[in-house]
């Protein structure tokens, strides 16, 4: 049997809640003082459906999962939110992985380095002048904890997409060659034809 998508799984648990609790669900949910923040009118007298669409459209699937767990345990929804976490347990990176060489941060570590230099460190220029979708990168970086939530925030608030790049590449990014892996496979998922096209290079 396959394993479920995130959609699918967040779909479901939705669905088994009762009303009471997929309200207390939505309103932590408008509740988070952290970026992203989700907007009253895209929850409110929405199906659940529409609501795992919000989720995944500002968060992406990995991070939309994490703060589905993260809600349900808030709420008191404690068994819905263990049931969540073993179905998609696939989908979750483990605590530290950023700091580890396990299958989660090194397993592509080959393919990451050409000569002895990190693919990242090899195409850094092309990196800030191309890289577009930054936004869902940091999310995913914050909740693999590459990065904290204080250099979120600093790196957030700068003007431009380079900026925010050069800002990345400069600092945080520095600690590991574990921490370039995951930020490679962030890159892999949110910025798909520059990665092949740099590849290619």
């Amino acid at each position: 049997m396959p394993p479920k998508t995130i959609r699918t799984a967040l779909a479901e648990m939705l669905e088994d809640l009762s009303k009471k609790d997929l309200e207390k669900f939505c309103h932590q949910l408008l509740d988070r003082r952290e970026e992203p923040r989700v907007r009253r009118n895209r929850v409110e007298g929405k199906s659940f459906l529409d609501i795992v669409d919000v989720l995944v459209s500002t968060f992406t699937e990995r991070v939309a999962l994490q703060v589905a767990v993260d809600i349900l345990t808030q709420i008191d929804c404690n068994e819905a939110a263990r049931a969540l976490g073993e179905e998609t347990a696939e989908y979750l990176p483990k605590p530290g992985s950023c700091h580890t060489t396990g299958p989660s941060a090194g397993g592509a570590g080959v393919s990451n380095m050409a000569d002895g230099v990190h693919f990242v460190d090899k195409h850094r220029v092309d990196l800030i002048n191309r890289a577009s979708n930054i936004s869902p990168i940091l999310d995913e970086l914050l909740y693999r904890k590459v990065i904290s939530a204080e250099i979120y925030d600093t790196i957030r608030a700068l003007r431009t997409t380079q900026e925010k790049m050069r800002a990345l590449l400069s600092g945080p990014l520095k600690a590991s060659t574990a921490c370039k892996d995951v930020f490679y496979k962030v890159l892999e998922e949110n910025e798909p034809y520059l990665i092949d096209d740099l590849k290619k290079k």
